[in-house]
């Protein structure tokens, strides 16, 4: 069984790091919501999930605040949080999940609730980190059981590879979600989660860090100690690769749209305007991203382009605007407070 002493979260972290910078925000608000849903919800005599449910779980899920739509259309939307769990015992910091389904499982007139999955196999943990799961789809999916007995929970009945549960107007219990999907939110853990510097461990802050020895100490049947303190970071540089393989930079996320959407642009000219909107290669590379300078460069030919009422049938073209468009937001990624600094090699004396 885990202690308290010997949790490891699997990613390299400094045992203090600055507040969260403004694009962190929204994600430790998420941090912050997840952290008030369980241990509200576990601090509920006889009402909690079972310690045994989760001494064994592979990995478990916490999504605050998941939005109920319309009454008719029953769409549901909410962002939370992936803990995973190795099987020596050593739990992960936390990804960032989205979580989308229809109207299953709701009570009449709520609006909102906090749900918590636990994934009883690895098997479903890598489908979602390989992709979306699908719940009741992908992997087979129950209402989990409630209360502080064990047997409840290893009978031998209970054979679902995820057990679902929700909170709402105060009550926690159960609950179907047949039919959501669960996909892991790679910009937001790449947002969250930032290298002091090219080719350095990702840094984790604190409350995310303290959110993951809770979930540890749950599963391991113990009552969380908030006064824990932090493992020193030397523990830590076993397993960075976990986040850092579910997330990336914003400037990675415009990339890979860029890449995508500037050959349906390309389809309608030809070669000579090809060469003359060209991106640079290396951005088709997935290798490194171009300087600044190169992108400014082909801003400024869309600019001029944009400009000159000759060539308006090309400029007011969707697929021109969406590339144009992407392409300043990119430069803007580039050039953002704390982003490399891209210089020519430095004097010869």
């Amino acid at each position: 069984m885990l202690r308290m002493t010997c949790l490891i979260v699997c990613v390299a972290i400094y045992s203090f790091s600055p507040p969260a910078a403004q694009g962190q925000v929204a994600e430790e608000q998420v941090i912050q919501a997840a952290t008030v849903v369980l241990t509200e919800t576990m601090a509920t005599p006889g009402n909690q999930i079972p310690q045994a449910m989760l001494e064994n779980a592979s990995g478990v899920a916490i999504i605050p605040n998941v939005i109920k739509g319309s009454f008719i259309i029953g769409a549901r939307h909410g962002r939370g949080l992936l803990f995973v769990r190795e099987n020596d015992g050593i739990w992960h910091a936390p990804v960032f999940v989205t979580l989308t389904g229809g109207n299953v499982g709701w009570q009449v007139g709520v609006q909102s609730s906090d749900i918590i999955l636990v994934f009883k196999t690895p098997r479903s943990i890598q489908g979602l980190l390989a992709g979306k799961l699908t719940i009741g789809g992908d992997a087979s999916a129950a209402a989990g059981p409630v209360g502080r007995g064990t047997a409840i929970a290893t009978d031998g009945q209970l054979q679902a590879e995820i057990y679902t549960y929700s909170r709402s107007r105060g009550l926690f219990a159960g609950v179907s979600i047949d039919g959501s999907v669960v996909q892991v939110d790679q910009f937001a853990t790449g947002s969250y989660y930032r290298s002091p510097a090219p080719g350095q461990p990702v840094v984790v802050p604190p409350s995310a860090l303290q959110l993951t020895a809770t979930v540890a100490s749950y599963a391991a049947g113990n009552k969380p100690n908030a006064t824990v303190p932090a493992p020193e970071p030397a523990e830590f540089a076993h397993h960075p690769e976990l986040v850092q393989q579910n997330s990336v930079s914003e400037a990675d996320a415009l990339r890979a749209q860029l890449t995508q959407l500037a050959p349906e642009l390309y389809e309608l000219i030809d070669d000579q305007w090809k060469t003359y909107l060209g991106l640079p290669s290396s951005m088709f590379l997935g290798v490194s991203h171009p300087s600044a300078q190169e992108v400014q460069a082909v801003i400024q030919k869309f600019n001029t382009v944009a400009a000159d009422p000759r060539f308006a049938s090309l400029a007011s073209r969707p697929e021109f605007q969406s590339v144009d468009g992407l392409l300043k937001h990119y430069y803007q990624a580039l050039t953002a407070p704390g982003s490399a600094i891209q210089l020519p090699p430095p004097p010869a004396n």
